[in-house]
This record gives structure tokens, C-alpha cells and sequence, in this order.
């Protein structure tokens, strides 16, 4: 048993340094892409495009548990080892989801419409570009519907290289964006607005390609299983609870800033988002790398490998991020102001509190996996969702009242703890799971490594004026003082172990070369 976990454990280690090198080069084209876009189409264009989007994706809500559904049922029809059932559930979700598609399509086409010309905050010159904008914003849409099924069948087979390609293709391709941006007369909104279609589309043939080759189940045929279909639909159902309350939680609170503010603080909001996006890539990458393995290892009822997975996950989640993100928290003003130049206002708390609200959620990845992975999603969803869907309208009560911007991320803060305490509770009565031991091995391991590692900085940080020099020396000290923390608060003496052999095997590498 032992030889078979250190076999998974190799692999989810060589599937997650793949996807960190993919993340890594598009944190590094996001960067760059995120100042250039912004430079080139305005403030203002840049907050119609992110506030078109977000309605968009408010009608998305079906697609994207859908899209945890066809995840949870590939990777534990895989641990089962049934191919007939895998080629099921790719053909039944791939139809799904082409119905899906004309359904919102319709949906949108009427509401968003009347939204985008009758109550959304644009000046009169811009409304034209804003209605193409829209137009090509349900097109990306639809065409990542269809990606879906495709992406779920590479996740669950474990091919994190090819993912890691198509990632870097895409990162690419909007490199190539930036510089049409510069040299074309077109509207500039419009103009990036269909290339992110292009993109897109280009990524669904990839894909497709990519699958029909390599997987005997990703061939599409018509099917109409109605037990499959049922278990699909009940399992996505549920599931669209939270799924609603997610993006309620995030674009609703685009529209809400539009509504209260208008695009230009939008723009701020987009900016936290596209930093929210680089640094949660990490995580996600990890927890991508974890999903596979902990719902097969709930399907063949290896109870205990599944455990150390959610408890590890969790904490190492929350690490990663801390090790990244202090820097960033310590140095939002200066560090913004070298990337973007011209800085939006309120950008600088938006982007400290989507940081601090992406840590606290980093918690709760695994446990989320651990409890679709049981299929019984219909309390939890109920519960959990139920607390999620308080953002929008807590949001709004607080904001007419005379809040500021930056009151949807505490709401969103607050309710997330409220959520990680929710999911524990759920997934005791769902599996054997020990809370008190959860909140031993996890919660205040973490707290301890952050408050541990946040003191020194924020002596410097007091003391220090800002500067360039304080920049480098503020963002050592942060690296420093977080890894000792993570190494010799954080981890256990046989993980110190794991750390210190891979170090020394690298070092005696560079050796020998």
C-alpha cells in the first residue's frame, strides 16, 4: 500500500510543478498584458469590458456546476475503472451542455441587452463598442461551454503537461492581443473583445484535438442515459447553489460598483481581480494536481490517504499563498504604482483584500473536493450556498447606507470564515472526519505561521520610509521570515525532512553540471 501512495505522490509532485511552470510564465505575461491593456483601452473602456463580462457570467451559473459535476463524475468513474460509463459521461455532458448554450444564449440576448443599454453606467459614445463588447463576451461564453467536457477528461487522466501547454499557448495569445492593441485603428474595445473570442475558440479545437487523440472516451456520440443523465443533473442541481452564490458574490459585486460608482472604480475592481487571478492560479494548480486523487481515493474507500490529502492540501494551500503574497501585501502601493503607472483609486485596498479573501478561501479547497467526492451535495449546498448568497445582498444594504467600495470584499472576508466553519461541519456528518483535529493540524498551525511571519516585516515596514530600497529589502525580509515560519512552525519534522533531501538532491545536481 505505502509503494502504491508514494507512486500517487510522485505524480501529483510532477503534476503540480508542471502546472507551476504554466503558472508562473502567465503570472509573468499577466503582468505585463494587464498594464498594456490597460494603458491601451482607458479606464473607462477597461471597466465596460470587466462590467459586460461580469453579466455575462451571472448567467453562467448552470455552466459552471455543470462543470464540477462532469469533474466529480470522470475522476470516480476512473477510480472505478468502468470505460463504457467514462464514454457516458463525457457524451451526456457534452450535450448538456450544447443545450445549455442555446438556452442562456436566449436568456442573455433579452436581459443583458436591456441591461447593457438601459441601466448600465456608460457614457452615450461608448455604447455602441459596449454592445459589441457584450455580443462577443456571450460568444467566449458559449465556446468555454463546450470546453468543458474536454478539460474534465484531462484533469481526470492526470495529463498536467498537456494542461500546462495550453496554458502557455493562451498566455501567448494575449501577448499577441497587446500588440495588435498598439498597432490596429480599429475600436480598441471591440477589437479586444472579439480577439478574447478568438482565443477562446482556438482553445476548444486544441482541446477537442487533443482529447479525441488521446482518450478512447472523449469520441462524442448522441446518448440518452436516464439514470446518468439524473445523477448529472441532480448531482449539478444541487451544486448550482453555490455555483450562484459564487458569482453572485463576485461579478454581482462588479455590477454593484458600477451601479453605486461607475466604471472607473470598476477598473480598480478588475485590477484586484487580475491579481487575484495570478496568485490563486498557484492554489488552484495544487488543488487541480489533489482532485483526481482524493475523489478516487473516496471511490476505492482508501479512507486515510484521502484524509492526509484534504488536511495536507489545506495547509499547504494557505502556504503557498502566504509565502507569495506577504510581499505583495507589505508593498501594494509602490508595487502597483511601478506595474500599471496610473493607478485607479481604491485600487490598493481592493487588492490587499482580495488577497487576504483568496487566503481564507484556500482553506476550504480541498475540503470542497472531499465533499463532492461523497455525491451527497444536497444539505451542504443548501447550507454553505445559503451563507454565500448573503454577499450580494448584505453588499447592497451596506453600500446604500453610504459604504464604501471596498465593503463588498469585507462582507466577502467575513462570510467566507463563516463558510470554512460550514464545511466542517458538513463533511463530519457526510464522511468520518474530525473536526477538533482539522482545526489542530490546520487552523492553528496556519495561524500561528502567519502571525509568526508577519512580525518582523511589519516592524520594517513602521520604521522604514518607503523607497525602492525598502521594496527589495521589505520583500526579502517577508520571503525569509514566512519560509522559516512555514518550515519550523508550519511543518512537521518528517515534511522539514522531504524539504531538506529535495534541496540537497538540487544542489548536488548543479554539482555534477
Amino acid at each position: 500500500m505505502e509503494e502504491t501512495e508514494n507512486k500517487k505522490n510522485r505524480r501529483i509532485a510532477k503534476n503540480t510543478l508542471a502546472l507551476y511552470v504554466r503558472m508562473l510564465f502567465l503570472l509573468l505575461i499577466s503582468l505585463y498584458t494587464s498594464r498594456v491593456i490597460l494603458q491601451m483601452l482607458g479606464v473607462e473602456d477597461f471597466g465596460i469590458y470587466n462590467v459586460v463580462g461580469s453579466f455575462v457570467a451571472l448567467l453562467a451559473v448552470v455552466s459552471r456546476s455543470l462543470s464540477s459535476s462532469s469533474s466529480r463524475f470522470f475522476n470516480y468513474e476512473m477510480g472505478k475503472g468502468q470505460q463504457d460509463r467514462l464514454s457516458k459521461v463525457f457524451s451526456t455532458t457534452l450535450s448538456i451542455q450544447i443545450f445549455l448554450a442555446i438556452v442562456i444564449t436566449i436568456l442573455i440576448e433579452i436581459a443583458g441587452l436591456w441591461f447593457v443599454n438601459n441601466k448600465m453606467i456608460v457614457s452615450e459614445d461608448r455604447l455602441y463598442a459596449a454592445n459589441w463588447a457584450f455580443q462577443f463576451s456571450v460568444l467566449t461564453f458559449c465556446t468555454h461551454l463546450f470546453i468543458i467536457p474536454y478539460q474534465a477528461a484531462i484533469i481526470a487522466h492526470e495529463r498536467m503537461n498537456y494542461f500546462a501547454y495550453i496554458g502557455i499557448f493562451e498566455g501567448v495569445s494575449k501577448l499577441a492581443i497587446c500588440y495588435l492593441l498598439l498597432v490596429s485603428s480599429i475600436d480598441r474595445l471591440i477589437l479586444f473583445s472579439f480577439l478574447m473570442f478568438l482565443i477562446q475558440l482556438c482553445l476548444l479545437a486544441l482541446n477537442k484535438h487533443f482529447c479525441k487523440k488521446n482518450f478512447a472516451e472523449c469520441s462524442y456520440h448522441f446518448t440518452y442515459d436516464k439514470i446518468m443523465l439524473k445523477e448529472i443533473f441532480s448531482f449539478a442541481s444541487w451544486n448550482m447553489i453555490g455555483s450562484t452564490a459564487a458569482i453572485l458574490r463576485n461579478q454581482g459585486g462588479n455590477i454593484l460598483i458600477n451601479l453605486f460608482f461607475g466604471p472607473v472604480v470598476n477598473a480598480a475592481r478588475a485590477i484586484a481581480n487580475q491579481v487575484l487571478h495570478a496568485v490563486s492560479g498557484f492554489v488552484e494548480n495544487f488543488v487541480i494536481a489533489l482532485k483526481p486523487q482524493i475523489t478516487i481515493s473516496y471511490a476505492n474507500k482508501n479512507w486515510n490517504y484521502m484524509m492526509r490529502l484534504v488536511f495536507q492540501g489545506s495547509r499547504l494551500s494557505y502556504y503557498m499563498l502566504l509565502l507569495l503574497c506577504l510581499p505583495i501585501l507589505f508593498n501594494t502601493d509602490i508595487l502597483l504604482n511601478i506595474w500599471l503607472k496610473t493607478v485607479p483609486i481604491h485600487t490598493v485596498k481592493f487588492v490587499q483584500l482580495t488577497i487576504i479573501f483568496t487566503m481564507v478561501e484556500s482553506l476550504s479547497h480541498t475540503l470542497i473536493t472531499a465533499q463532492a467526492a461523497t455525491g451527497r451535495i444536497r444539505n451542504y449546498q443548501i447550507v454553505v450556498g445559503s451563507l454565500m448568497l448573503l454577499n450580494l445582498p448584505l453588499s447592497y444594504i451596506i453600500l446604500k447606507i453610504g459604504g464604501t467600495p471596498e465593503t463588498i470584499l469585507y462582507v466577502a472576508i467575513f462570510i467566507a470564515i463563516c463558510c470554512l466553519v460550514a464545511r466542517l461541519i458538513m463533511l463530519q456528518n457526510a464522511i468520518v472526519f474530525n473536526i477538533r483535529l482539522y482545526g489542530k493540524k490546520v487552523i492553528i498551525n496556519v495561524l500561528a505561521v502567519t502571525i509568526s511571519a508577519i512580525f518582523l516585516p511589519l516592524i520594517i515596514k513602521v520604521n522604514m520610509p518607503q523607497s525602492y530600497l525598502s521594496l527589495f529589502f521589505l520583500s526579502l525580509v517577508c520571503i525569509l521570515s514566512s519560509t522559516l515560519s512555514i518550515l519550523y512552525i508550519g511543518c512537521k519534522e518528517k515534511e522539514r525532512a522531504f524539504v531538506y533531501s529535495k534541496i540537497a538532491n538540487i544542489v548536488n545536481h548543479l554539482r555534477r553540471h
